[in-house]
């Protein structure tokens, strides 16, 4: 096996911080296998808006790994929560072999997405 094949697995306990919203640096996203995490971001005025929860077989924190902003909202582990963490190294080697029109079209969707969230949250 490859070493770009070995998958990183992490564990976080009940209340643990995956990242904070504007994190910036590590590009990856996140793979729940057991678990429960909370997306929340927070409004300009301080309001904390819970946006949903990732269960088993869901992704979060792959916005970054497609535009390499910092992160757009918070993720917390609601219970004992096992991930695997997809690689910066691991998506781009994926996308190599995308269609150009599908690697554009992700960018699109990334951006209106954050853009559609600020303005929800912020109004």
């Amino acid at each position: 096996m490859a070493s770009s094949d070995v998958l990183d697995r992490r564990v976080y306990a009940a209340g643990e911080v995956v990242f904070k919203e504007g994190d910036v640096g590590r590009r990856c996203a996140f793979l729940v296998t057991a678990g429960k995490v909370e997306i929340s971001k927070k409004s300009a005025s301080g309001v904390v808006t819970i946006l949903g929860y990732i269960t088993d077989g869901g992704i979060f924190g792959e916005m970054a790994l497609v535009d390499n902003k910092p992160r757009m909202a918070m993720a917390r582990a609601v219970d004992t929560t096992t991930v695997i963490i997809v690689t910066e190294a691991t998506f781009e080697e994926k996308m190599r072999k995308t269609d150009p029109f599908i690697r554009a079209l992700l960018s699109i969707f990334v951006r209106n997405i954050r853009e559609t969230t600020d303005r929800l949250i912020n109004n």
